[in-house]
């Protein structure tokens, strides 16, 4: 660790970052919905991308998020009582169902997740980004993934 980044203090966030992803998944499929769940969070807000990165010699990096994410995973009555409590708290999270994994592309993803009611979704992984207390409640019953 760099002299610089010991003498950084701590930052506590006011919100909170979850990707909550479900505990039947392949380690690819792991990877997949999480990339894809966490592009929905960073561009939910513009203040969540920092600044780009620069090493030693001055290269220039693309920017991440700002603040740390935690990811979780549960079985499919976790996620489901999750995504409802995240649109009864009016948090709005980004969705990947099973079926996107037989899909190609964007347009594609959004017409199989509209295809199904919201209560019948196939859950494999949500992302939320809200107030921490409420972000904790929204993912009650999860685990940290690990």
């Amino acid at each position: 660790m760099s002299s610089a980044a010991a003498a950084t203090p701590a930052v506590r966030f006011d919100t909170k970052i979850v990707v909550l992803l479900s505990d039947d998944l392949a380690a690819w499929q792991e990877l997949n919905v999480t990339a894809f769940l966490i592009s929905g969070i960073a561009t939910s807000a513009p203040d969540l991308v920092g600044e780009p990165y620069r090493d030693g010699d001055g290269a220039e990096y693309l920017p991440m998020l700002r603040q740390p994410v935690v990811v979780m995973t549960g079985d499919a009555e976790v996620l489901a009582a999750a995504r409802g409590r995240a649109a009864s708290r009016d948090v709005t999270p980004a969705v990947y169902t099973r079926d996107l994994f037989a899909t190609g592309h964007d347009e594609a993803n959004r017409e199989a997740v509209a295809a199904v009611a919201s209560d019948a979704l196939d859950l494999v992984g949500i992302a939320v980004r809200g107030p921490r207390n409420t972000v904790d409640r929204i993912v009650k019953g999860a685990r940290l993934h690990g």
